[in-house]
């Protein structure tokens, strides 16, 4: 029995590293080029793998020769791949990730066999859902395959923890069953239409999540740390202060951690206070599943 069971994407990224990012029409040059292994599911299950949870992952690769190197180091990470598979004349999903020298990024997807997941796929795996404490699940797949994960999950008693990253449209009945819903300061203003702004912003948009209906909601601040809600009332976690190299991992870390420790039955709160803590040190390096934090490095911050 895992854990943590994982629906999501598998990535190869290509990353820039580039003193500011064009205009529209210019060109930049001098940028410097680096490969790593990527995809929110990926980085998520691989997170939550290193900080000790027992973890499977249902994702599929292309079968242009990348998908074989990322599961292969997937699983040299701890991670349970057997649910992954190559869908035939697919390509890998793909991400061109841009970073400056502050640490910010920006990030382009092309999916490709990412798309292939279906709820045929899901349904071979639901009994493996059932068995598991904690379902993770991100919007770089299909919403129906999230939507059928979550419902496999909740039917069974397995906590459905969804980070709604890229922010989507979904259906209120999906919400209804998360516990917790997961997003940054930009999904939380997409769900709820509106401006949210800091820590002060995401306390009042954490207690409005939970009017969409899920059983509790995070918000993650950035540098900040992160603010959970899971009644009438909203606190806000700080994160300890590092030197900020890369931001693009920083948000898998945390939700992996996050999950790792809900599987435990740690309270939600100390769930999130360690999240938080792993999101800090994988800032710290550059790069995705490169820079996923161990327990020793959580633990020294």
């Amino acid at each position: 029995m895992a854990d943590v069971f994982v629906v999501g994407s598998i990535n190869q990224d290509f990353v820039l590293n580039v003193e500011r990012r064009p205009e529209p029409g210019e060109t930049v040059t001098d940028a410097e080029l680096s490969k790593g292994n990527g995809g929110k599911g990926a980085n998520q299950a691989a997170a939550a793998a290193l900080l000790g949870a027992d973890v499977v992952l249902l994702g599929r690769v292309g079968d242009d020769g990348f998908g074989e190197p990322l599961v292969r180091a997937l699983a040299d990470k701890g991670v349970d791949t057997r649910l992954i598979e190559a869908a035939p004349d697919s390509s890998t999903g793909t991400a061109f990730i841009t970073v400056t020298p502050d640490g910010e990024n920006a990030i382009t997807v092309a999916p490709g066999a990412n798309r292939r997941l279906t709820t045929g796929d899901v349904e071979a795996a639901s009994e493996a859902i059932a068995e598991a404490r904690v379902l993770i699940a991100q919007m770089e797949i299909p919403l129906d395959v999230v939507v059928r994960s979550v419902e496999v999950a909740s039917a069974s008693g397995t906590r459905a923890l969804v980070n709604l990253a890229p922010p989507s449209e979904v259906p209120r009945a999906l919400l209804e069953r998360l516990d917790p819903l997961v997003v940054n300061q930009h999904e939380a203003a997409f769900l709820l239409g509106e401006r949210v702004e800091g820590v002060d912003g995401a306390r009042a948009a954490a207690r409005e999540l939970l009017a969409l209906g899920p059983e509790s909601a995070v918000i993650t601040v950035g540098e900040a740390g992160a603010v959970f809600a899971d009644g009438g009332s909203a606190k806000h976690l700080p994160a300890p202060r590092v030197d900020v190299v890369d931001t693009t991992g920083a948000g898998d870390a945390f939700v992996g951690a996050l999950a790792a420790r809900l599987a435990r039955g740690t309270s939600l709160e100390d769930a999130v206070v360690y999240a938080v803590r792993a999101g800090a040190a994988a800032v710290t390096k550059e790069g995705a599943q490169g820079a996923l934090p161990t327990p020793e490095t959580v633990e020294a911050l």
